[in-house]
């Protein structure tokens, strides 16, 4: 199918993309743009909608965390698209970096507010509108790490595991009412992952008094480091080729893998053994590498 095909089929079509300010967000937004979706494009900043609008998309603000937000947003977005909205990407997050026991159970609930307990609560604002239309689409923006657990990731690996299990069990409860669900599943992309990362690990993490230390200083070089950190990182593009698949085909996946890590860690969950997989995920990710 041609892009112009594509774009006429889509035409009208409404999806609200939340985390659209960088990395997967915004180039999720702009590539469903240029196929002919409307695209609302959420941002939690106020400048970050500000420059959205500047480049041509629909932008408004929306933070996940907070409940009038998303409910300010979700009416807005139903009076501009007069009351539909075929499509939902979940794809605001953030990664809270940092060993178990020196994250404090704020900074969980943090991490859960953000990548778990909003997304959860923007869809269930948004099921309703998909039950009265006859159906639509709703995609997560999950990880390989909801996948298998590296270590110095914990809360965000809890996130994720919770989001899957989620998504698993929304997919099982609206099957028969044309409304499909999705997980996304990027190993390493190009994106502010890691700045943000090393924000929130200073925000909550007393490095200079953790038995982990030392580790910590390799985790730290690796979240500084300039360009990709990860063997096999790929660009946001490689994650918008899924969405369009989740979004238009007649039969949607529930799981989208990106990334060879994603296919990887997925093959060795299921044929090692436990002890031998711990091996080789303490050695991938005992330095703090995403």
């Amino acid at each position: 199918m041609t892009q112009c095909s594509a774009a006429a089929m889509m035409s009208g079509k409404g999806i609200l993309i939340t985390g659209c300010s960088s990395g997967i967000g915004h180039c999720v937004a702009h590539g469903l743009k240029a196929r002919g979706w409307r695209v609302f494009a959420a941002a939690r900043q106020p400048a970050d909608v500000a420059r959205l609008q500047g480049e041509g998309l629909e932008s408004l603000l929306l933070d996940v965390r907070d409940s009038a937000s998303i409910q300010a947003a979700v009416a807005n977005i139903l009076e501009r698209a007069g009351g539909r909205l075929e499509a939902l990407f979940n794809n605001a997050g953030y990664g809270q970096v940092g060993a178990v026991e020196d994250v404090s159970r704020a900074a969980f609930r943090e991490q859960f507010e953000t990548n778990v307990f909003g997304a959860q609560e923007l869809t269930n604002q948004i099921i309703p509108v998909m039950r009265r239309q006859g159906g639509g689409r709703i995609l997560y923006n999950s990880s390989v790490l909801g996948l298998v657990a590296f270590p110095y990731r914990g809360a965000y690996v809890a996130s994720k595991f919770a989001l899957e299990g989620l998504a698993d069990a929304l997919r099982l409860e609206l099957a028969g009412t044309g409304i499909h669900v999705s997980l996304i599943e990027p190993g390493p992309i190009l994106s502010q992952f890691r700045d943000n990362a090393h924000a929130a690990w200073q925000r909550h993490v007393q490095a200079e008094t953790s038995v982990h230390r030392d580790n910590y200083a390799a985790m730290e070089a690796r979240l500084l480091k300039a360009g990709p950190a990860a063997p096999f990182t790929l660009p946001p593009e490689a994650v918008l080729q899924r969405v369009i698949h989740a979004l238009e085909s007649p039969r949607p996946q529930a799981r989208y893998p990106v990334t060879v890590p994603t296919y990887l860690f997925t093959a060795l969950r299921r044929l090692l053994p436990t002890r031998i997989l711990d091996v080789i995920l303490r050695r991938v990710g005992g330095d703090g590498r995403r």
